[in-house]
Parts: structure tokens; sequence; C-alpha cells
């Protein structure tokens, strides 16, 4: 173990002086360069690219590879986000809601809420790689880059000479990591899947809503937090090693993988699962009951907690009812015993509940908006709203960094990026390319 720290502070020194000053050197991936070829593809697709560099390569589609990342541009490194030069990626034209452009005469299409909310800590490129030209930058990049990560139909980008194949012969520690709806192999290797297609087909959609509704997708894809947790590991492999290695991320065997507990009740049981609401298969009570005036959320998951409950809400009794005597019974019983608490909780406001169970030693919480999330205090205290300078829009606010590390201290180093924003910037510092080679590539509309 001595001996990876001592190589992957050696590393860390070599390749940070190619981005010197670019990144805080404290952060756990400063050095590092992403190529994000990721997109984020809606029901309109316009066939956009892009590109982002942290040492990092995105050329993702679907949000899980902007939200990974963004996650990794959280943790220092420098991620290049290629787009097409005619429109970029397509979620900057999913509004409203928008930033609104600050400067009034200003009357080009403002930035989408959607687009800022997973493009923080990247530099933007346009780049039609399409063209020999175009795939070129791609190539030149990936020779000074660690990571690329990026979100098409399997063999699509290997037509354009940019797969794992072609990449890892220019840059043998090249870490390229592919999300794509269903893998790279199988017989639905190559069909289009986007998040909520793959979660219907997967078992999330079944086991989502309430008992006798309808299925409803999961609020936020995840698989982009599984390819991040991928990447990380690759490149502790390649301190090891010395060399890079495809990863392959699919929507299906995360959505799978995410079944949990619920899956495992099918394969060690044979029990299938069914929509439960909030309340949960193997625990009661635990649910959401509804109050005089809203909701509020109780999870009593042992028997200690649930005599809490009992003491709190003024009913002893059923303390003595052989029903519930244990969670199993509790279980068995779950329909006699949710009842009981409906008729207890809605006789009163949820301040009210909040109050009575603020000194009491059981999970519970409101059922909050969105409005009274960012209002909340502890996310206030914990710097989850961070306010940002936009060059177009001005002073916006973004979502904090999620994770706080005692020693190093990631943060919002650059805002999103606005359309082609550092395009220069890297071909000219980073590929060291001439006035007149950038001029070739302006006049064939390969960048703008």
């Amino acid at each position: 173990m001595s001996e990876i720290r001592y190589n992957f502070n050696r590393y860390k020194s070599e390749i940070a002086t190619s981005v010197k000053g670019q990144t805080p050197k404290n952060l756990p991936l400063a050095g590092f360069r992403v190529v994000d070829l990721t997109r984020i593809l809606g029901e309109y697709y316009h066939k956009s690219h892009e590109i982002s560099l942290l040492q990092f390569f995105n050329l993702s589609l679907i949000l899980a590879g902007p939200y990974c990342t963004m996650l990794l541009g959280d943790l220092g490194a420098e991620v290049i986000k290629i787009e097409n030069p005619k429109h970029g990626d397509d979620s900057r034209t999913w509004g409203p809601p928008w930033a609104n452009n600050k400067d009034p005469n200003d009357k080009s299409i403002p930035e989408s809420a959607y687009f800022l909310a997973v493009n923080r800590n990247k530099k933007s490129i346009t780049v039609n790689f399409k063209t020999q030209l175009g795939a070129q930058i791609i190539k030149d990049l990936v020779k000074k880059s660690d990571i690329l990560v990026e979100n098409y139909v399997p063999g699509k980008l290997s037509k354009l000479g940019l797969g794992y194949d072609e990449l890892s012969k220019i840059n043998p520690k090249l870490i390229y990591a592919s999300v794509t709806g269903y893998g790279q192999t199988g017989p639905y290797a190559h069909r289009h899947g986007y998040d909520v297609m793959v979660e219907a087909e997967a078992g999330l959609m079944y086991i989502t809503g309430e008992r006798d509704g309808e299925p409803v997708k999961v609020g936020v894809a995840i698989i982009g937090l599984y390819t991040h947790g991928a990447i990380m590991a690759a490149i502790l492999s390649r301190m090891r090693t010395n060399q890079g290695q495809r990863i392959d991320c699919s929507l299906i065997d995360c959505q799978v993988a995410s079944l949990a507990n619920i899956g495992s009740n099918y394969l060690i049981a044979n029990q299938e699962a069914e929509r439960m609401g909030s309340a949960h298969p193997s625990i009661a009570p635990y649910q959401k009951f509804k109050t005089k005036d809203s909701y509020i959320l109780i999870g009593a998951g042992n028997d200690r907690q649930f005599e809490i409950l009992c003491k709190s809400v003024e009913r002893e009794d059923l303390l003595q009812d052989e029903k519930f005597k244990t969670n199993s019974d509790r279980v068995k019983n779950r329909d006699v015993l949710s009842k009981l608490f409906e008729d207890i909780f809605i006789k009163k406001d949820t301040e009210h509940w909040l109050s009575i169970f603020s000194d009491k030693s059981i999970p519970f919480a409101p059922i909050n908006n969105i409005k009274k999330t960012f209002e909340h205090p502890q996310v206030i205290a914990r710097d989850m709203i961070q306010e940002v300078d936009h060059p177009k829009a001005g002073k916006i606010k973004l979502t904090g960094i999620p994770v706080k590390y005692s020693k190093d201290k990631p943060s919002i180093r650059l805002p999103p990026p606005t359309l082609g924003q550092h395009t220069h910037e890297i071909l000219t510092n980073i590929l060291n390319y001439s006035k007149d080679k950038i001029k070739i590539l302006i006049e064939g509309n390969v960048i703008v």
C-alpha cells in the first residue's frame, strides 16, 4: 500500500506539471484530465456531441455521463466538454426554466437550468468530430488525457476511429468509460435506451408507486454515481499496472443492482415484489402518514423504536397487542397497524408531530417540497447552496459539493461554461495548435 501511495504522489506530481495552475493542487484528482464525450439526449435528438476534459474526455449523452464528469471535476480533474459547434449540448435549450441573460441587450437563448445543473467545473470546446480534422482533435486530446467518458451506442464511435480499441493504441494509459443503456455485449447491446425505459425494463418502475396506483419512474437517475466510482477504481488499478482499461457501465446492470433487498427477496425466496408506496416490505411501521395539513414519515426499525413511537403518540396499549409484539408480527398485520396510525396522525398538523418527535430516538421527517428543502437549516449549514458568477447569466445559485473532506476542499471553481467558451484556450494551451491551424479549423466548420 505504501508503494501505491508513493507511485500515486509521484504520478500526480508528474502530470500536475502539464496543467499547472488550472486546479488547486490539494484536490484528489488535481492534475488529471478528462475528455467528456457525453451528451444529454432528449425526446428531440439533434445528433449533438459534447466532450469534457478532466484530463477527462467526456463524450457522454444521457444525464448519467455529464453528472459523472461533473463529480470528477468537483474533485479537481480538468474536464473538457466537447459539444456540437452548431447548437451544443441539447440540454442547453431544455427550458423553461432559464437563467436570464444578465445583459438586457443580449437576445440570445439563455442557459437552461437543466444544463447548469450538471456542468459546473468543466470547460467547453466545440468540435465536429464527424469530420477527419475534428476526429484528429479528439485523438490529440486523448494523447494528453487520462480519462474519456462517452455514452454512445456501442460501435458508433469506433466507426469514427474513436472507439476504445483505436484510442488505447494512442494512449495505453487511457481509462475509457462507456455509459450505455444495455452494455457492450448481449442481445440488446445496440439498442437505444433512456433511463426511464431501462427503469421500466429492469423492474425498478414496477416496484415504485402507490400500492393501488400505476408504476412511476424514480425521481433522479443514479448511474452517474456508479460510473464515477468505477473510474476512481480504474485510477487505482492504473497506479499498480501503469495501464488503462475499458469501463462498461450500463443502465440495465445498475438498475438491476439497485434492486438490492427487493432483488434478493426474489432470488432467495422467489417472492415477487409489489408497489408499496413509501412502505417497506420487511419493516412496519415504516411509511408516510397523512397529517392534518401534509405528511410525516415514520420509521420504526426495531422493537425499541416501536415502543418509543407508541409512547410518543400515547398509544402504549399497542405494545400489549399480540399482533404487534415483534417486527414480524407487525409486518404480517401492517394493514391493521397502518390504519391505527393513520387515524392518529390525521388529527394534528405536521409541525405538532415534528415537535413531539424532536427529542425522541426514532427516525422521522416531514415530506418537504423543493422550496422547503433549500430553506432547510441543515442544507444551509452544510453549504449545499452555492452562488457563482456565470459569464452570461450573472450570479446564479447551484447545488453545493455533496461530500466533505477533512483535508481536501472541493469547490465550484468554474461555473458551467458557455458554448465553446474554452475552444481557443484548449487548442492553443493544451494542444499547441498554431493560429493558422485554428483558422483552417474555423473555415472548415470543424470548430467555432
